[in-house]
């Protein structure tokens, strides 16, 4: 009975996983269907609505004596306003990218985070890297250095999500809170700017959440549903699956995004940038590899 139990748990985890990670995959198709409206606009948006509608899942699973608890703890509290300030970065850079006909990049950073987080590791807790996980570090450091040399250019959205989600990620493992509650206090910290800058906005006449058409007003209302029902599919996911199986399936998301931009957007995908991306993905085969070779060790 336990095992079956067990089994069925396990089940739903991978369910809830691949309906976040699925959903993350196709966030860009959202976000291009507003790149009318300016960057700026659309994030404050969907921190406003993401307080909206978090506040309002919190209030019906009776949550909010977590959250008042929260309060009494200033040290959590200010610690999530830095990660705030970063996931804040995170989000508009995204934002623009979509916009600007860069969603191939902005999987690149995606792609190159866990190895990013890898040499985190190396540098701020002075973890040894294991011979594969320094090929894998190494094979990416090419492939960016070869987009940088051979195309002119460096993939500075790349970079910019990729770094800045691995110091999010880093900032949140080191808060005891839980996903959604961080998350809400996050946009908390954010609110009164983005506020203010609807107001402003409002004032100079340029609110485009009332300008434009009533398609577009409501698409700007659900990006606190972009926001949160990710995350809530994750936060229900991952407490049911083993950190490996989480690493694995992270990679739906930005698989996802990079054939929609392919196949449906037509970004511009050259033998050079492909190179880049093979080099990246061999590096995370061997990243992903040597982790289960890993588990495999320990588990016996």
């Amino acid at each position: 009975m336990i095992h079956i139990e067990t089994s069925t748990e396990h089940k739903k985890g991978v369910y809830f996983a691949l309906a976040a990670f699925g959903m993350w995959g196709i966030v860009p198709v959202y976000f291009k269907s507003i790149e009318h409206v300016s960057p700026l606009e659309v994030l404050a948006h969907r921190v406003v609505w993401s307080v909206v509608f978090l506040a309002g899942f919190i209030a019906l699973t009776n949550r909010m004596k977590e959250i008042y608890a929260l309060f009494n703890r200033p040290k959590i509290i200010y610690s999530l306003a830095a990660s705030a300030a970063v996931i804040a970065l995170n989000w508009l850079v995204f934002i623009w990218a979509v916009g600007q006909d860069r969603i191939i990049e902005s999987t690149l950073g995606y792609f190159i985070n866990p190895l990013i987080n890898i040499v985190f590791g190396y540098f701020i807790f002075s973890e040894r890297l294991r011979p594969m996980q320094w090929a894998a570090v190494a094979l990416a450091a090419i492939a960016v250095t070869y987009q940088v040399i051979l195309l002119g250019e460096l993939p500075w959205v790349a970079l910019t999500l990729g770094f800045s989600f691995s110091i999010y990620s880093l900032l949140r493992k080191k808060i005891p809170v839980d996903s959604i509650s961080g998350l809400f206090i996050e946009t908390l910290w954010l609110l009164p700017i983005s506020l203010a800058y609807m107001v402003w906005l409002l004032s100079n006449g340029n609110l485009q959440f009332i300008n434009e058409d009533d398609a577009t007003m409501w698409l700007l209302l659900g990006a606190g549903l972009v926001t949160s029902f990710p995350l809530l599919a994750f936060a229900s996911g991952a407490r049911r699956l083993s950190l490996t199986l989480i690493g694995l399936l992270q990679y739906i998301g930005p698989s996802i995004a990079f054939l929609i931009a392919v196949f449906y957007y037509d970004e511009p995908m050259n033998s050079e940038r492909l190179i880049t991306f093979i080099l990246i993905w061999l590096a995370l085969v061997i990243f992903s590899v040597e982790g289960l070779l890993v588990q495999k060790r320990k588990n016996g």
